[in-house]
C-alpha cells in the first residue's frame, strides 16, 4: 500500500508530514536544477527554457545553465573564445545566438553535444578570421558566419563545405584577407562557385617553400665543400713549403762524408 495510507494508519503523524515534507522538497530541488536560471539572466518557459542573456557585458559563457534550454541569447557581449564541450548537457538547445561579440577563436568539440538538435546557430558580427576544419562536425544546424574578418585559405574552404550557411546572410561572408590579393573585398561562395580552390594555392606555397629550402641547403653544403677544399689546399701548400725548406738528403750525407775524411 502506498504512503499515504500507512499514515492514515500510523499512530506518529508527525513522522508522515516529515516524510511528505522531505519528498517535496527533493521533488522542487530536482525542478530548481533543471530550471536554474544564471542571475545575470533571463528565463521564461515556452515549451522548453528561453535564456536571455543579452548586452550583460559577460566575458564567458554562464555555467549551470538549465538543462532544458531551447533559446540561448547571449548576443551583444564581450565573449572572445568558445571553449570545447560548452554546451555538452544542452540537448534540446534549438537556437544559439552569439552573435555582435569578441569571439576570436572556436575550440574543435565546441558544439558536442548539440549537434543533432541544434537548428540556428549564429555568429556573425565577430572577430573570427579562420577556425579549425573539424570545428562544426556533424553539425546539422544553418550558421551565420557574416561579418568576420575571415582570412581566406585552404582551411576556411574546408570549414565552409561542411557548413548549411544562412542563404539570407551567405553573400556577407567575405574576404578580408586572402592568400590572393585579387579575392579581398569578394564573397566567399562567389569565389569558391568560380572555380578557385584556394587548396590548390596552399599545396603550390608549400612546394615552393620546400624547393627554396632545399635551395639553400644545397647551397650551404656546396659552400662548406668549396671552403674544405680551399682551406685543405691551404694547408698543404704550407706544408709543401715546409718540406722544401729542410735541408735535403743527399746534401746531409755529403757535408758528413766530407767531416770523416777530415778526421
Amino acid at each position: 500500500m502506498g504512503d499515504s495510507h500507512r499514515c492514515r494508519s500510523s499512530i506518529k503523524p508527525d513522522s508522515c508530514s516529515s516524510r511528505s515534507f522531505v519528498g517535496t522538497l527533493w521533488l522542487l530541488s530536482g525542478i530548481m536544477t533543471a530550471y536554474a536560471c544564471p542571475k545575470i539572466c533571463h528565463c521564461t518557459d515556452r515549451n522548453g527554457v528561453v535564456v536571455q542573456c543579452t548586452s550583460q557585458n559577460l566575458e564567458n559563457i554562464p555555467l549551470n545553465l538549465p538543462k532544458d534550454t531551447v533559446v540561448l541569447l547571449l548576443s551583444s557581449n564581450r565573449i572572445r573564445h568558445i571553449p570545447k564541450e560548452t554546451f555538452t548537457e544542452l540537448h534540446r538547445l534549438r537556437e544559439l545566438d552569439l552573435s555582435h561579440n569578441a569571439i576570436e577563436s572556436v575550440e574543435v568539440g565546441a558544439f558536442q553535444g548539440i549537434s543533432d538538435s541544434l537548428r540556428t546557430l549564429d555568429l556573425s558580427n565577430n572577430h573570427l578570421s579562420s577556425l579549425p576544419k573539424d570545428t562544426f562536425a556533424k553539425l546539422h544546424a544553418r550558421v551565420r558566419l557574416s561579418h568576420n574578418p575571415w582570412h581566406c585559405e585552404c582551411s576556411l574552404q574546408e570549414v565552409l563545405s561542411e557548413l548549411r550557411l544562412d542563404p539570407e546572410t551567405v553573400n556577407e561572408v567575405s574576404c578580408s584577407t586572402s592568400v590572393q590579393e585579387e579575392y579581398v573585398g569578394r564573397p566567399v561562395i562567389q569565389v569558391l562557385d568560380s572555380g578557385i580552390n584556394f587548396c590548390n594555392f596552399h599545396h603550390k606555397t608549400t612546394d615552393v617553400a620546400m624547393f627554396v629550402a632545399m635551395f639553400c641547403w644545397f647551397s650551404m653544403v656546396t659552400a662548406y665543400i668549396v671552403y674544405y677544399i680551399k682551406h685543405n689546399q691551404e694547408d698543404a701548400r704550407r706544408h709543401m713549403e715546409y718540406l722544401k725548406s729542410l735541408p735535403s738528403t743527399s746534401h746531409v750525407s755529403k757535408d758528413y762524408d766530407t767531416a770523416s775524411s777530415m778526421f
